[in-house]
């Protein structure tokens, strides 16, 4: 039987149509600079000028767009970045130079003017160089501007809404019923069980408000959740959890494995009749994590209108990762006939 694997890598909003507007943007040059054009040559030889004028100043455009700006002013590389522009320009300046010197060869007045202003034409494509910098910095801005209030909005909504999921109220009730039994029973167990689940409850109500929380409280939020559901299914099932690595000071924007969790339990173990399994490593590096947790699926699958594709909130975890970590996560899922597995790995910052 085939296998079925989809693989979810993160990357960049980028403007829609961009190189639509791009066109644009250069055809309206393009018509200014023929607006300013003295009316001494006939159409054509304007209009071709004006296009070798606009292939030179894309070039520099373009080049410091995707190379200088990404590469040394975004890196803060200012002198840098400064004097590798003023190169380019020296380099391209001369070239744009000779081509219309050859070009005005039956215009002697107008190759003296050329060599003669030089330098004016090096100043305005420095200049054009540097407003497509400006232009770049301002649009990053606004842009940035907009991801954050979509990501505050979003972060609140989805806290609201992991609120109201991860600990369900199945899973509640049957924690307290088990916790009523073992009261019955007397059993040294249950005060554990109440500390454990008072940690779990705490942290969701209170410590993971903040936009990022420290790595250890999250792996002591998976362990305390495991150690209930140990006791809510019994001993027919097989949980496992491995961590590797050395937690420090590595920082995780709060409950990011929890919906991942809960639906393995909901749509694996709670479906099986028979034994079953949760099986969860966690690897963490200083700048990586990497979450990765299967679990068995029903011998029979439940029916068509109980099964959601991907689980409870995927979706949502998916919006959520590309507004917390664009470009730093890669979530994959593996779906075979008897399993289900997820594997996360997220990019840390510092």
């Amino acid at each position: 039987m085939s296998t079925k694997k989809t693989s979810y890598i993160a990357s960049h909003d980028i403007l829609h149509n961009r190189w639509i507007y791009h066109s644009l943007f250069w055809l309206m040059l393009l018509c200014l600079l023929m607006l300013l054009e003295e009316r001494q040559q006939d159409f054509g030889f304007l209009l071709s000028n004006e296009l070798i004028n606009l292939l030179f100043y894309m070039i520099i455009v373009y080049f410091n767009l995707y190379y200088l700006v990404p590469n040394y002013l975004n890196r803060k590389k200012f002198l840098t970045y400064i004097g590798l522009l003023m190169l380019a320009t020296i380099i391209i300046t001369p070239i744009k130079v000779i081509i219309f010197y050859f070009k005005f060869s039956a215009i002697p007045s107008s190759q003296y003017h050329l060599v003669m202003n030089q330098h004016w034409y090096f100043l305005l494509t420095f200049f054009i160089a540097g407003s497509s910098t400006i232009f770049k910095i301002i649009t990053d801005w606004a842009r940035q501007l907009t991801e954050k209030q979509d990501l505050e909005n979003q972060t609140m909504q989805s806290e609201l809404r992991f609120l109201k999921s991860q600990i369900n109220p199945h899973f509640l009730f049957n924690t307290l019923n088990n916790l009523y039994a073992l009261t019955l029973k007397k059993s040294d167990a249950a005060p554990d069980i109440v500390i454990k689940l008072s940690d779990i409850m705490r942290y969701m109500l209170y410590e993971c408000n903040e936009k990022q929380v420290p790595l250890i409280k999250e792996v002591n939020y998976i362990q305390n959740y495991l150690d209930l559901e140990r006791l809510r299914q019994g001993k027919n099932v097989e949980i496992k959890f491995e961590h590797r690595g050395h937690v420090s000071t590595q920082k995780i924007a709060p409950l990011m494995f929890i919906p991942f969790l809960e639906n393995s339990f909901k749509h694996g173990l709670n479906n099986n009749i028979t034994k079953g399994f949760v099986n969860i490593e966690l690897s963490s590096q200083p700048d990586e994590v990497v979450f990765f947790i299967e679990n068995s699926k029903p011998d029979t699958p439940p029916p068509p209108d109980h099964r959601r594709s991907g689980g409870i909130g995927l979706v949502n975890v998916k919006r959520r990762l590309d507004l917390l970590y664009p470009d730093k996560y890669e979530l994959i899922i593996d779906d075979n006939p008897r399993t289900y597995a997820v594997t996360l790995k997220l990019k840390l910052d510092g």
